[in-house]
């Protein structure tokens, strides 16, 4: 049997990926009289099958990445052979712009679909056209009483404070680190010191937004924001610093859809390269979650002089769609080392010695901070030995630590693989049954986050499908309204029209005191969501775009939320969707409870995966700054 035709009985096949092989056979037909290469179109339909599976790219070398069940495959550098010679497939040169009118390219071993090649492209030229801008020149010895503030430990070697430091002087700032670290209350100071800085040198207040890849974590975003704000209010009190500043910092925070600006049947945004952004500070969170075309479109929109913050946790699952974007930019910016030479003397006021070290680096060296590790989400709940066991991959530590109980909040449920039914079906269910004793949507759409049901699968037993159909059955009968009250939801794909967006989480009420089935504008039930200017947003469910119930969820759908309880369940058997990085996502979505509910196998399989995406993100930022460098030497 051919290679297209053992591609053709593969199940994870789509028929789009089929659809451009056999498109690109029928114009070599026409064109040429000629059938195509086979082992062309089998990469053709490979390149789309692994933007489908997360990667930027196809590797020849690699396709059990994409197919592990299917064997035989061509010689790699022969197959990269008969790709170069095809008239389908262009090969730019690294910084050029591929043939449009090739639909594939062929770069550094790696096979793209051209659109996916480009982004790649744009986004490493964007990121180092922001990293070389320069900062307004201040003095910054007078924000000094500021800052010592802010960081009464900058000289002890705070990694808070050296990311706010080289925020004042570099445009672009990476900042990482698990939950529970101090992201959002660093960046909180950045942005005031920003302002202070802006005040300094008698100019306006920078303008500021906020942004993130989902609504909810949007929404958490904000909110720690202004607690964060809140408390250095206080401190600037207590230290005789007049808190006036924190008036400039932002109080809301948008998606990154919003924040560029939809274009309703669309996939281009109002702001792009020759429209940007209309702000002067851009500060991304949950960067992790973002993928290569939206990562590459934001870019394109900051605009010239404006710097761009990333805050993320690297260690999290990618995003769902193509590319490992944030883990490729941290990756090209190197270790934490601390402050680069060329800023030590200019940092020297707030720093003093104790973190300055001489860097040369790679691509993006002194422009990333690492935030070390907290984990502990409330005093009821430390997840840092078993945080750092599942990121390393140590299944013996993690297991260990599981089994003896020895974790505050943590509680091992070994080999339960059913939470709905015995003894734990009631601390689920009364949970949720308390959502509907709410009137309130804000209420309501509170209670619905106190607990969730995490999963590895989407389909079957185990599956978030059918656990929210046993899950609405038991709470709502088995001849339920479909939109029942207390009914949580969640959006599935972005509608630009409404204004809601992939994981966008509501809640489904009707009016206090309506009778039970009652229609009608004084009894019809109303989907509730986040946002609006009272806070919330009424929908007819009839009229919202795909969604799905949301007492379940996999764990790629809550990555972005928290929540005071999880309860991870992991499949019987092993599964490709399991990973380090997924249990990692899930374990750290639980402020003040966690239960992991697992076999031995399954989490020994599960810590043994590592997340490994295609692509050339990383090495093209490497490639480009060592251009930059030899054009300046």
């Amino acid at each position: 049997m051919g290679l297209i035709a053992r591609l053709r009985s593969q199940p994870a096949l789509r028929r789009v990926d089929l659809a451009l092989a056999d498109t690109l056979a029928r114009r070599d037909l026409a064109l040429h009289g000629a059938a195509t290469d086979e082992r062309v179109l089998a990469a053709a339909a490979l390149a789309s099958l692994a933007v489908g599976l997360g990667h930027a790219a196809f590797d020849p070398a690699c396709p059990a990445l994409l197919l592990p069940d299917m064997d035989d495959w061509p010689d790699p550098e022969h197959w990269r052979d008969a790709l170069a010679a095809s008239p389908w497939v262009s090969q730019p040169t690294l910084d050029a712009t591929s043939d449009p009118a090739r639909p594939l390219v062929l770069e550094d071993g790696r096979l793209y679909l051209r659109r996916y090649r480009e982004y790649e492209q744009r986004l490493a030229g964007g990121l180092q056209r922001i990293a070389a801008g320069q900062a307004a020149a201040t003095d910054l010895a007078t924000l000094a009483p500021l800052f010592t503030a802010l960081f009464p430990d900058a000289r002890a070697g705070d990694a808070q404070a050296r990311a706010a430091a080289v925020a004042l002087l570099r445009p672009l700032l990476l900042v990482t680190g698990g939950p529970g670290t101090g992201k959002t209350t660093t960046i909180a100071r950045v942005l005031l010191l920003l302002v202070a800085q802006a005040r300094q040198a008698s100019l306006p207040s920078p303008r500021i937004a906020l942004a993130a890849p989902t609504g909810r974590a949007a929404e958490r975003m904000a909110a720690s924001l202004r607690n964060a704000v809140a408390n250095i209010r206080v401190r600037l009190s207590a230290a005789g610093i007049d808190p006036a500043p924190c008036d400039a910092l932002p109080q809301t925070a948008a998606t990154l859809h919003r924040l560029l600006g939809t274009i309703p049947d669309s996939p281009r945004f109002r702001h792009d390269a020759d429209s940007p952004l209309p702000f002067d500070v851009i500060v991304v969170d949950e960067a992790s979650m973002v993928d290569l075309p939206l990562m590459c479109k934001l870019v394109d929109a900051v605009a010239e002089g404006a710097r761009l913050v990333l805050l993320g946790d690297r260690d999290q699952l990618p995003s769902v769609e193509a590319g490992d974007v944030l883990a490729a930019i941290v990756d090209a910016a190197g270790d934490d080392a601390g402050v680069p030479g060329e800023l030590a003397t200019r940092l020297a006021p707030l720093l003093g010695e104790a973190t300055v070290c001489a860097m040369a680096g790679p691509a993006l060296a002194g422009h990333r901070v690492h935030l070390q590790r907290g984990y502990r989400q409330s005093d009821a709940l430390d997840l840092a030995p078993l945080a750092t066991a599942v990121r390393d991959g140590d299944a013996d530590t993690a297991l260990a630590l599981l089994r003896d109980d020895a974790l505050a909040g943590v509680h091992f449920h070994d080999g339960l693989h059913d939470p709905l039914g015995g003894p734990t079906r009631p601390r689920l269910l009364d949970a949720w049954r308390g959502i509907a004793a709410a009137t309130d949507p804000i209420d309501a759409l509170a209670l619905g986050m106190r607990l969730r049901l995490l999963t590895a699968l989407r389909d079957g037993p185990q599956g978030a499908s059918v656990l929210n159909a046993r899950i609405e059955e038991a709470l709502a009968g088995a001849q339920r309204e479909r939109y029942f009250h207390g009914r949580l939801l969640l959006v599935t794909e972005n509608s630009y029209r409404h204004q809601l967006f992939n994981g966008d989480i509501g809640v489904c009420l009707r009016p206090e005191g309506s009778p039970l089935g009652g229609r009608g504008d004084d009894g019809a039930v109303t989907a509730w969501f986040a946002g609006g200017g009272d806070g919330m947003r009424g929908f007819h469910p009839s009229a919202l775009p795909a969604h799905a119930s949301a007492f379940a969820m996999t764990v790629h759908k809550a990555q972005g939320s928290e929540f005071d309880s999880v309860w991870l369940l992991l499949p019987r058997q092993d599964a490709r969707t399991l990973s380090r990085e997924l249990v990692y996502t899930a374990i750290t979505r639980a402020r003040s409870e966690l239960h992991v509910c697992a076999g031995e196998d399954a989490l020994r399989a599960a810590l043994a995966r590592h997340v490994m995406r295609v692509s050339g993100l990383q090495g093209r930022l490497l490639a480009g700054a060592a251009d930059a460098a030899s054009a300046t030497g």
